[in-house]
């Protein structure tokens, strides 16, 4: 980027660019949605056979085309705005350092050198001092700060030995004013190159070879030239984006946005936009389904077996969107960060006046068991609380890694996802229409402990009224009042023959180690006659026990470890499903949709 090229650019120019690519992408989006909504259901009804098998094909690969065109569309609409909007300041402070320099009377070069005229006294001889060039210094060490490397020089800066060193211009007080204006040209000239540059490689990855086929491999592509969009435009978002603020301030940013800026957004930075706590979900749904497409385009070019499990997982949760639901299914979430994430609504929570988010545990990351199974008990909670209230909502949220194995000993996954659980739920109070939504927290297993550990965290849960523990370890706390909802709203379901609901604690498990070598029976009864009447869990106080103070509600006993052939914790998987737990599914439901004097209580133990 040269001077000449950096005077003469008109930024509004790109930002003109910029809409008419965003233009494009909005009719090749209405023109797929016609494809797919109007002209392809209507052939369905009416034709069959080969000829409109065949028809049906061609649709489909024009729908692609057009979703693909609207895709790159949107993204070369966000690189042009994002160079733009870049761009402007150093033209900017390059505009101010020229015509600071004309006032003086200073001609600058093509270069950016700035010649200054003689002036002042030289002090020993009473000459006038002479007059010269100042060269900018871009603020760089390399060879590319003329000032350090000139022309004369063998490219290395020697110190003692550069330009104006003992320079009787110094004097002239025409010097240091040339000096301070070559000096802002050469910082608006590097400021410059590194935007351009950085744009320049993103936007040289947005072409589409003739005669393209719009494939799997093709949206892997898509998904790269998403990425190199975003890394260009960093500071852009970082500058346009609120990504350091509250969900509150995000959404109150994203009001203020026209319908031309939030198009943008999410056409150009779906992967950001879609995971942005404080971004209504219609939105966050939208953009989180071209994420998944891309995401499952990326997992297949890959071959190692983690990336073809989130692979399984990634396409299960396709299918069900695809196939629909009732109550409908929103992606507000979706990535590739650690074992995945993946959060997924039954019913809209923006327009829901009851909205739970249940944070799953051990073993819960995003793969087959994920889409068929753990998505399967959002869906059974959405449909059980809107037997009571249809304005419910139900969130299955994976925003955090949650352990594995030996790392469910650990508070430090729990530690980790708290932060992100407690971000995503003030996310849905900003969103919310409802001026006070009814909102539950429910955490399985060690997500009991995430959302326990949320709950203790400064201000607790936002916007939480009620709180439900099932098959929970202890989640860190002595009491039910420590979660900040009241004891009355913490609501606990733990079946007897839920081994998980009676892990020992560490004093229990170091006494058996010590007197029985270990193992979870000696564990029991070591600790018992170590302290008779101990309520603690591994992760603290029993939350089904009287002690920690909780309502306690009615579940299922379940079947018993391994006697009734069902594997070792077959009781800990059921509060969810009506089909295995009738009553418990029935007090949660109870629970979520605000009605939780119904449920059926339970002694504590």
């Amino acid at each position: 980027m040269d001077l000449k090229t950096l005077k003469a650019l008109k930024p509004s120019e790109y930002a003109e660019a910029a809409d008419g690519y965003r233009a494009v992408s909005d009719m090749a989006d209405a023109a797929r949605d016609r494809i797919d909504k109007q002209i392809t259901k209507t052939m369905q009804k009416a034709n069959e056979g080969e000829a409109a098998d065949a028809a049906q094909k061609q649709l489909k690969k024009l729908s692609e085309n057009f979703h693909y065109t609207g895709v790159e569309c949107g993204l070369v609409s966000g690189a042009l705005n994002g160079f733009s909007s870049e761009i402007a300041a150093p033209r900017r402070r390059l505009v101010e350092a020229l015509e600071d320099a004309a006032a003086l009377g200073y001609p600058v070069s093509a270069n950016g050198d700035v010649t200054y005229p003689a002036g002042g006294t030289n002090e020993l001889t009473g000459d006038e001092l002479p007059g010269g060039t100042a060269v900018g210094n871009n603020g760089m060490l390399g060879p590319g700060n003329r000032r350090l490397h000139g022309p004369d020089s063998d490219g290395l800066y020697a110190p003692g030995t550069g330009i104006g060193v003992l320079d009787p211009h110094h004097a002239n007080p025409h010097h240091a004013k040339a000096q301070d204006i070559a000096d802002r040209i050469a910082h608006a000239l590097r400021e410059a190159g590194e935007i351009d540059e950085r744009y320049s490689r993103a936007l040289s990855k947005l072409k589409a070879a003739p005669g393209l086929t719009v494939s799997a491999k093709t949206w892997a592509n898509v998904a790269s030239d998403a990425g190199a969009v975003s890394s260009a435009a960093s500071e852009y978002i970082r500058d346009s984006i609120p990504l350091d603020k509250s969900p509150a301030d995000r959404k109150e940013w994203w009001d203020s946005l026209s319908i031309e800026e939030r198009d943008e957004y999410r056409r150009a930075f779906p992967e950001l936009i879609g995971n942005l706590d404080g971004i209504p979900i219609a939105v966050r749904d939208e953009a989180n389904r071209e994420n998944l497409g891309m995401l499952i385009a990326q997992m297949e070019g890959r071959s190692d077996d983690e990336s073809q499990t989130k692979l399984t997982g990634l396409r299960g949760i396709q299918k069900k969107l695809d196939e629909g639901s009732e109550p409908p299914m929103y992606l507000i979430g979706i990535g590739d960060e650690g074992n995945g994430r993946a959060i997924v609504s039954y019913g809209d929570p923006d327009t829901a006046k009851n909205v739970s988010a249940y944070v799953p545990g051990l073993g819960t990351k995003l793969d087959k068991e994920f889409a068929e199974g753990t998505l399967a008990r959002g869906l059974d909670t959405a449909k059980g609380a809107q037997k009571y209230d249809s304005s419910s909502a139900a969130i299955v949220w994976l925003g955090y890694d949650a352990p594995q194995s030996v790392d469910v000993m650990s508070m430090n996954d729990a530690e980790k996802g708290a932060p992100a659980y407690n971000s995503f739920m003030s996310g849905l109070g900003a969103t919310n229409e409802h001026e006070n939504p009814h909102l539950t927290a429910i955490g399985h297993s060690y997500g009991s402990l995430t959302v326990g550990t949320a709950a203790q965290q400064e201000g607790g849960i936002p916007g939480a009224d009620d709180i439900i523990l099932l098959g929970s370890p202890g989640v860190g706390a002595d009491k039910a009042e420590d979660l900040g909802v009241g004891k009355d709203h913490v609501f606990v379901g733990s079946a007897e023959n839920d081994p998980v609901t009676m892990l020992p604690s560490r004093h229990q498990a170091a006494a058996g180690a010590l007197f029985f070598g270990g193992g979870p029976l000696s564990s029991y009864i070591a600790g018992d006659l170590a302290d008779q009447g101990d309520d603690d869990l591994w992760f603290g106080k029993d939350p089904a026990s009287e002690a920690f103070g909780a309502r306690r509600f009615q579940v299922d006993d379940g079947p018993r470890p391994f006697i009734d052939g069902e594997g070792p914790t077959p009781a800990h998987s059921n509060y969810f499903t009506p089909t295995k737990d009738r009553v418990s599914a029935d007090n949660i439901a109870l629970i979520v949709s605000g009605n939780s004097q119904e449920i059926k209580v339970d002694q504590p133990r």
